[in-house]
């Protein structure tokens, strides 16, 4: 049976005593939901403190990203080894604002799914469109590009540490959100091109997430959707409240 997962990335905010507050909320309005995973994403300077404030909970912690690289000459980076040292053991990569803003390849994405599988990692590894490809309606071939540069080089076996987060671009803070139909759509063609590649078996275990403006106000109506298996969520994580509204949306 596949996992539902509430995933918060924080993305470049909240400095430590901001992170306190806000694990400090989350640890205060928790409640365990059983059969949902949840997992916070802060900064990389505030992974060792998040992981430990959290080490009595269900609350896992994961990092925004990585190197490819095991280590050396590369200032400013961090490996999965630096991550797994501190109790981080999932990593999203592949998220819309690294590609565009950072110019992430699908190459050096591969590199990175590589050395985080090699380093006993989970991968959130995220995909989706920009506004233009899905008025042209390549948005399917889109995604399916990600996918097969990105992760069909993988051992079959290598899929039960991977996560699909699909993000539309165009949803992510905007405002704007998929419909839940949209969601379903391209939730279920990515697990029919799973299929194709790895077989039935395999995509039927692959959680795949919604992630681009999911809020308490629509999260249960995206969740209740056949191949939605939880959200990737932004800033609505910022807010204990709301990320914890989130959670209990299943």
């Amino acid at each position: 049976m596949r996992e539902k997962i509430v995933a918060g990335n924080w993305k470049m905010n909240n400095d430590l005593a901001q992170t306190e507050e806000l694990l400090k909320g989350i640890k205060k309005q928790w409640e365990n939901n059983p059969g949902v995973r949840v997992i916070v994403a802060p900064a990389f300077t505030n992974l060792y403190h998040a992981f430990d404030s959290l080490r009595e909970t269900e609350v896992e912690v994961a990092a925004q990203n990585m190197n490819e690289n095991e280590s050396g000459a590369y200032t400013g980076e961090v490996s999965a080894a630096m991550l797994t040292s501190v109790g981080v053991k999932t990593v999203i990569l592949g998220h819309s604002e690294r590609r565009a803003i950072f110019k992430e390849t699908d190459e050096v994405l591969a590199k990175k799914v590589d050395a985080a599988l090699k380093n006993d990692m989970e991968v959130i590894f995220c995909c989706g469109e920009e506004l233009e490809e899905r008025k042209n309606g390549n948005h399917f071939d889109v995604v399916k590009q990600q996918l097969e540069r990105g992760l069909f080089h993988i051992a079959p076996e290598a899929w039960k540490s991977v996560v699909i987060a699909y993000e539309p671009v165009w949803a992510i803070g905007t405002g704007e959100t998929a419909s839940p139909e949209q969601a379903q759509e391209m939730h279920s063609f990515i697990r029919k091109t799973i299929s194709e590649k790895f077989g039935e078996e395999i995509a039927n275990e692959v959680s795949i997430l919604y992630g681009g403006s999911v809020k308490p106000a629509n999260a249960e109506e995206i969740f209740a959707k056949e191949d939605v298996d939880g959200g990737l969520v932004g800033g609505a994580s910022l807010k204990a409240e709301d990320f914890l509204a989130i959670v209990r949306a299943f």
